[in-house]
């Protein structure tokens, strides 16, 4: 019995951990879109920063009260971190604007197919038949809903490329530090929170000048649009501590595959709030073959052989208290 309970217990904690990053990451999606669409705050890198912000708070006043340990990250891990989330986080604003939205697709499904070969290369990762399968049936159904006019240009396809590979090695990163340096998600994220809060602030209003011509300082705030950025910042912590627990307690891979049962989410509710539009027979059926292909990997990738490191071990440093 016990080891059936304690299997139950991981279970619940895993299907736990999955439905708070879908609920906070569609919930600031949703937030987003208004935010952008409705009160014109077109101003995506400064907000990321503001989303950073309230997330460095959240983890100090974690940590005044006790529940966050002191932690240990050398800064060449640090910086290397903040490097590749920051180029993540530009370069697919960069890609959404230089690129038509089929190809800005196609370019985040090619995220998982880079995520497995960090896997494979750093870890020693082997997959078995039908893990391989199932990720190319996810593949195949979220581009099926999502994948429509597709038209490539050089600087479009560099903005693309440079998004795809950062962000890639952001997520494996996540897991990769946690499981070296014995990190738990609200340790690294008090690393890693106010050095992105930071940089992002600073880049943030040059990079969206240059893509939106509009200057942040100069946006008419109100009460409404004020109201839906702290908002977009309080989902953001969420969303931000739910995809280190995920990446953490799974994979970069996991959690990228299992991930897009959020953007079939938004099409359902993209459908709710603009109608008969945003869902058709091809968007259905899309839809459909992705969510086979996740149930199919989840089944795959848990059994023995689906997914394992071969005879490889990833030395740990022990977390330091000061």
């Amino acid at each position: 019995m016990a080891p059936t309970s304690k299997a139950e217990k991981k279970a619940a904690a895993d299907a736990a951990a999955w439905m708070f990053n879908v609920v906070t990451s569609v919930g600031v999606i949703i937030v987003n879109k208004a935010l952008m669409a409705t009160y014109g705050f077109s101003f995506a890198t400064t907000l990321t920063g503001l989303h950073f912000v309230t997330t460095t708070l959240m983890t100090l006043v974690l940590r005044i009260m006790g529940y966050v340990q002191p932690s240990h990250l050398p800064l060449p891990e640090l910086l290397k971190f903040v490097l590749f989330a920051n180029f993540s986080i530009v370069g697919m604003n960069v890609s959404l604007m230089w690129n038509s939205v089929g190809f800005y697709q196609i370019a985040k499904l090619s995220m998982i197919p880079v995520s497995c070969l960090l896997e494979v290369v750093f870890d020693k990762i082997r997959y078995s038949r039908h893990t391989k399968l199932s990720i190319c049936v996810v593949l195949l159904g979220v581009g099926v809903c999502t994948v429509t006019d597709v038209s490539v240009n050089t600087k479009g396809f560099i903005a693309a490329f440079i998004a795809v590979w950062s962000t890639s090695l952001q997520q494996y990163y996540v897991h990769f530090l946690q499981r070296k340096y014995s990190l738990s998600s609200f340790n690294l994220l008090g690393h890693t929170a106010p050095a992105q809060a930071a940089s992002l602030l600073l880049i943030g209003p040059i990079l969206d000048y240059w893509l939106t011509s509009q200057r942040v300082d100069k946006y008419d705030y109100n009460t409404t649009s004020l109201m839906f950025i702290i908002l977009s910042c309080t989902i953001a912590v969420g969303t931000n501590l739910s995809q280190f627990i995920c990446i953490g307690r799974f994979t970069a891979v996991s959690f990228q595959v299992l991930g897009h049962m959020k953007t079939i989410l938004v099409l359902i509710m993209g459908f709710f709030f603009f109608g008969k539009e945003g869902l058709n027979l091809q968007v259905v059926l899309g839809m459909i073959i992705a969510v086979v292909g996740m149930i199919w990997y989840g089944n795959a990738s848990s059994k023995p052989g689906g997914k394992e490191r071969r005879s490889h071990s990833l030395p740990t440093s022990k977390t330091e208290t000061r």
